[in-house]
């Protein structure tokens, strides 16, 4: 792995939370990040491991990663857009790269990525490396589509919560 790939996952790995809203955009993309199903939740790394959000593959000069965050509700214009500003960063900060994850990153000791879009905004909202890749408005702008979202959603009384009432009452 040259220097610059090492810096460039470093980077990944160092912004993965905070640009989590542009990997996962909606309420129900934190609905997959549960542990054992094989969607990331522990921000590492590792070859060829699939318990791990960056999953290093091949050999040579096809050696690659893959950042596992984004699912298939991803917007991917912003989700590239937040690879390369991620791996930017890493090479500019030039940030080390730690240990590889050598077994289960779900019951390893690491940070996990957020369990809401409520926290993922959070993050997003406050994030300096954002807001240095895009500017106080695109992060105001992104911040806002999850503040819509995230009303809309606590205003809904779902089909859960009726069902549910009618049995306690």
């Amino acid at each position: 792995m040259s220097d610059t790939m090492r810096h460039f996952l470093a980077g990944q790995l160092a912004a993965l939370r905070d640009f989590s809203l542009l990997y996962a955009p909606n309420i129900n993309s934190y609905k997959r990040f549960q542990q054992g199903s094989f969607a990331p939740t522990a921000v590492a790394w590792g070859h060829d491991n699939r318990t791990c959000a960056l999953r290093v593959v091949g050999h040579g000069r096809s050696l690659r990663f893959e950042n596992r965050l984004p699912g298939g509700d991803v917007n991917p214009h912003l989700a590239v857009a937040g690879l390369v500003a991620a791996g930017l960063y890493g090479i500019e900060q030039r940030l080390e790269l730690p240990e590889a994850c050598p077994g289960n990153a779900y019951t390893a000791e690491y940070a996990h990525v957020p369990g809401t879009l409520r926290e993922a905004a959070e993050l997003w909202e406050n994030s300096p490396v954002a807001k240095d890749a895009f500017g106080d408005e695109v992060v105001a702008h992104y911040r806002n589509m999850a503040r819509v979202e995230l009303e809309a959603f606590d205003a809904a009384v779902t089909d859960w919560e009726l069902r549910r009432s009618f049995e306690r009452l």
